[in-house]
C-alpha cells in the first residue's frame, strides 16, 4: 500500500515547527512572549504530526486531529493578541481598555465544546454528523477570517521603525491564516475538502518556519541564544541551492523529453549535461562563495559591532583632538583594528599626497610617494590589506604600490579617507600582533569612520589654510596703508628735488627743506614700527581741531587753490553743503584720536579737494561743535562725483580715479579710521558743481578743564612737522 503524499508534507511540517521549538526552549533571555511562543511552536509540531499519523493509520480518531488544530490555531492567535496589547503601550493583557483574555478563554472553551460534542453527535440517528461538520468548517473558517484580521490590525498599526521585527511574522501567520480561509471556504461551498489542498496544506505550513524564525529573532528585546555556525549555515545554503537548482533542471529536462518527440532524448541528455556543467562551475566559484558567504552574514546574524555605540565614541574622541589632528587620527583609528601605530598621507592646498603624521612608527624614507596609489583609491574606494595582496595581488586588479611601500613589511592595511568623494587623505596602519584578519564588518566600519576623519581633517586644513589667509589679509591691508603713506611721503621729497635748483642758495628754502626732511624720516620710522608691530594707530590723545586742521590747512598751502579755513561762531554753509549751527565755542572743539593719523585723513581729503578743482576754484573747510559732537566741512568747487560713483567706487579700496599715480585707499582709510573712532565720514557731490566732506566726531567733554584751555599743547608749530 502506498503511502500518502500528506504523511510527508505534514511530517516536513511537523519536523520544521519541532526545530523552531528547540530553538525557542534553548534560548536562555527573558522575553515576556517565550511561553507563549513556545507552547504555539510546540502545538503546531503536536497537530502536523498527528495529521501525519491519522493520514498513515485511518484508526487514529478524528477529534485528536481537530484538537490539535485547534491549539495550533489558539496558540498563534494568543501570540498576535499579546503583540497587540503591547503594541497599544500598556501590557500584553488588554488591547486599549479591554481585556481580552477572558473573552479569549471563553471562545477557546466553546470551541473545544463544540469539537468534543462530536462523536456524541455521530451516535445520534438523525443527520447530526453532517450538521457538526458543517459547524467545524465553519469554526476552522472563524479562526482564521480572526487570525487575519488580527494580524492587519498589528501591522496597521506599528510604527514605522517597528515594522521591520513584525513584518516577517505577519507574512508566515497571514499566509497560513489565508491558506486556512481559502480552504476551508471551499470546502464549506462544495462540502468536503480538496484533497490536493489539504495535502498541499502541510508543506504550506512548513515553507513559512523559517519567517517566523527570523520574525521571532526580531522581535526586540529577543535574541535566540543557539548560536549557528556560519560555516554549517553557508554550506547548508549552499546544498539547498543546489539541490533546488538541480530539480529545477530534472523538471526542465523532463518538459523536453516530453515535448520533444524523436529529439527529446537527445535533447534531454545534452540539457542535463550542460546544466550539470554549470552548477559545477558555479559551486567552484570563489566569488559567488564569498558574495554568498557575505549575504549570510550580513541578513542572518548579529553584527559584531555596536555601530551607534562606535560612532558616539569615535565622534567624542575627534571632537576632543587639539591641534595636531593628523597624528590624533591615525591614534584613534588604530585601536579599531588593534594597530599599534600608522602613518597619515595628506594633501593640502592642491598639492601632490605628502605625510602628514606618523604615530608609533618611524617615517618612510625621505623622498618617498604614494605614486598612482592615490588615484587608484579613488576609484575604488577599497580597504588594501597588504598581507592579503602579497598573496593574492589578482584580487587587486591593477593596484600599483611604490617600492618603499612593497618592502615594508611593518605596514598592514591602507584605508582612504573620503571627503566629498576625494580621497582626501590615505591612512596606512601597523601590522597587529592581535588582529591578522579582516571581514566584511571590519571594512565597513573602517571606511565609514574613515569618512568621518576625513571630514575632521579637511575641516582642520580649511580652518589653517583660514587663519593663514586672515594673517596676510591683515598683513597686505596694513602694507597697501604703509606703501599709501609712502608715496605721501615721497611726493613731499619730490616736490623738494623739483625746488632745490631754484631756492639752494636762499636760507629759509634750505631751513624747511631739513624740517621736512627730518619730518619725513620720523614718519618712515612710524611707519616700519607699524609694520613690525601690526598696529595702525597710537594710543589716543586729546586733539583740538581748530589747532589741527589750521597746521594741515598751512601745509596743503604750497598747493593751488589754497584752501581756507572758515572757523565762525555761525556758519551756513551753501551750494551742497549742510546748514548747521555751533552751539560751543572752537576752542572746545576737542576729540579722542591719533593726531597723527587723523591729520593725514584731513591732509588726505584736502589734497583731493585741491586735484579735483582748478586753479581759480575754491576749497573751504569750516568747523562746527555742538555738545555731542564735532563736524569738519571740507567743501570745493571741483569737477565732483556723479551719485553711480559714490555708491560703487569711491568708499572700495584700490579704485582710484587718479590712474597709476593713486592708490584707491585714501578715502577707504579715511572712512574706517573715523568709524573707529566712533564718527562718519559722508558725501555730498554734484558733477560738476563741486563736493562737501563731512567727517563727524563725538566730542571729548571734559569739565576738569576751562572750555577755552586748548590740549595738546605739546605739538610742534611747525606744520610741516605736525604731518
Amino acid at each position: 500500500m502506498p503511502i500518502p503524499i500528506e504523511v510527508f508534507t505534514y511530517l516536513i511540517a511537523s519536523i520544521s515547527s519541532l526545530a523552531l521549538t528547540i530553538l525557542l526552549a534553548s534560548s536562555r533571555r527573558p522575553h515576556p512572549l517565550r511561553s507563549s511562543l513556545l507552547l504555539a511552536s510546540a502545538a503546531s509540531t503536536l497537530w502536523a504530526a498527528l495529521v501525519a499519523i491519522s493520514s498513515m493509520f485511518p484508526w487514529l480518531p478524528n477529534v485528536l486531529v481537530q484538537l490539535g488544530e485547534l491549539a495550533r490555531n489558539a496558540g498563534w492567535l494568543f501570540v498576535l493578541l499579546q503583540l497587540l496589547g503591547l503594541q497599544s503601550g500598556k501590557e500584553a493583557w488588554s488591547i486599549g481598555d479591554w481585556q481580552w483574555r477572558r473573552a479569549f478563554f471563553l471562545g477557546s472553551a466553546l470551541a473545544l465544546l463544540l469539537i468534543a460534542i462530536g462523536p456524541l453527535l455521530a451516535t445520534t440517528t438523525i443527520d447530526a454528523p453532517g450538521v457538526h461538520y458543517q459547524l467545524v468548517l465553519i469554526l476552522w473558517l472563524c479562526l482564521a477570517l480572526t487570525g487575519l484580521v488580527v494580524i492587519e490590525q498589528l501591522y496597521r498599526n506599528a510604527a514605522l521603525s517597528a515594522r521591520w521585527s513584525l513584518k516577517f511574522l505577519c507574512l508566515g501567520l497571514g499566509a497560513v491564516s489565508a491558506y486556512d480561509f481559502f480552504i476551508y471556504a471551499e470546502a464549506l461551498l462544495f462540502r468536503e475538502l480538496d484533497a490536493e489542498l489539504w495535502q498541499a496544506r502541510g508543506l504550506i505550513n512548513a515553507l513559512v518556519i523559517p519567517l517566523l524564525a527570523v520574525a521571532i529573532s526580531r522581535i526586540s528585546n529577543w535574541q535566540i541564544g543557539l548560536h549557528v555556525s556560519r560555516q554549517v549555515a553557508f554550506h547548508t545554503v549552499t546544498l539547498t541551492g543546489a539541490g533546488l537548482y538541480l530539480l529545477g533542471m530534472a523538471a526542465a529536462g523532463y518538459a523536453i523529453r516530453y515535448l520533444g518527440g524523436s529529439w527529446g532524448g537527445l535533447l534531454q541528455i545534452g540539457f542535463m549535461t550542460a546544466a550539470a556543467a554549470l552548477l559545477a562551475m558555479l559551486m567552484f566559484s570563489g566569488r559567488l562563495r564569498s558574495e554568498i558567504r557575505v549575504f549570510l552574514n550580513k541578513n542572518f546574524y548579529s553584527y559584531r559591532y555596536d555601530y551607534r555605540e562606535q560612532w558616539l565614541k569615535f565622534t567624542l574622541a575627534l571632537s576632543n583632538l587639539n591641534d595636531n589632528v593628523a597624528e590624533g587620527i591615525i591614534r584613534i583609528m588604530a585601536p579599531l583594528t588593534s594597530s599599534p601605530g600608522g602613518l597619515l598621507w595628506g594633501r593640502d592646498d592642491g598639492q601632490a599626497m605628502h605625510l602628514l603624521a606618523h604615530w608609533e612608527m618611524p617615517p618612510p624614507p625621505t623622498g618617498s610617494t604614494l605614486g598612482g596609489l592615490s588615484d587608484w583609491l579613488q576609484h575604488t574606494d577599497w580597504v588594501i590589506d597588504l598581507e592579503e595582496w602579497r598573496r593574492a595581488p589578482d584580487l587587486y586588479k591593477d593596484l600599483e604600490l611604490p617600492h618603499w611601500l612593497q618592502n615594508d613589511i611593518q605596514l598592514w592595511l591602507i584605508i582612504p579617507l573620503v571627503f566629498r568623494d576625494q580621497v582626501q587623505a590615505v591612512l596606512m596602519l601597523k601590522k597587529s600582533s592581535l588582529k591578522s584578519s579582516l571581514n566584511w564588518e571590519d571594512r565597513d566600519l573602517l571606511k565609514t569612520t574613515g569618512r568621518q576623519a576625513a571630514t575632521h581633517l579637511a575641516q582642520h586644513l580649511a580652518s589653517n589654510a583660514l587663519v593663514e589667509a586672515r594673517q596676510f589679509d591683515a598683513f597686505n591691508r596694513l602694507s597697501a596703508y604703509v606703501v599709501h603713506d609712502l608715496k605721501n611721503i615721497l611726493a613731499q621729497q619730490s616736490l623738494i628735488v623739483s625746488n632745490a635748483a631754484k631756492h639752494r642758495d636762499n636760507p629759509e628754502f634750505i631751513s624747511d627743506m631739513i624740517d621736512t626732511v627730518e619730518n619725513s624720516v620720523k614718519r618712515m620710522k612710524r611707519l616700519m614700527d607699524q609694520m613690525r608691530s601690526g598696529i595702525r594707530s597710537a594710543p589716543n590723545n586729546s586733539v583740538s581741531l581748530q589747532k589741527l586742521l589750521r597746521d594741515v590747512i598751512a601745509t596743503r598751502a604750497a598747493n593751488r587753490p589754497i584752501p581756507s579755513a572758515e572757523f565762525e561762531a555761525n556758519n551756513n554753509t551753501d551750494g551742497n553743503s549742510v546748514s548747521t549751527m555751533t552751539t560751543q565755542p572752537l576752542a572746545a572743539c576737542v576729540v579722542e584720536a591719533d593726531r597723527h593719523r587723523l591729520a593725514t585723513v584731513f591732509n588726505h581729503l584736502i589734497q583731493n579737494a585741491q586735484e579735483a578743482t582748478d586753479d581759480q576754484g575754491k576749497v573751504v573747510v569750516r568747523l562746527d561743535c555742538s555738545d555731542d559732537t564735532v563736524t569738519v566741512y571740507i567743501e570745493d568747487s571741483g569737477t565732483g562725483m556723479t551719485p553711480e560713483f559714490i555708491r560703487d567706487r569711491l568708499f572700495r579700496p584700490f579704485e582710484s580715479t587718479k590712474g597709476l599715480t593713486g592708490m584707491g585707499i585714501g578715502v577707504f582709510e579715511s572712512r574706517e579710521y573715523i568709524r573707529q573712532l566712533g564718527g562718519e565720514l559722508s558725501v555730498v557731490s554734484q558733477s560738476g558743481v563741486g563736493t562737501t566732506f563731512f567727517v563727524t566726531l563725538p566730542r571729548q567733554v571734559d569739565d576738569s578743564k576751562s572750555p577755552t584751555q586748548a590740549p595738546d599743547q605739546q605739538a610742534s608749530p611747525n606744520p610741516v612737522q605736525s604731518l
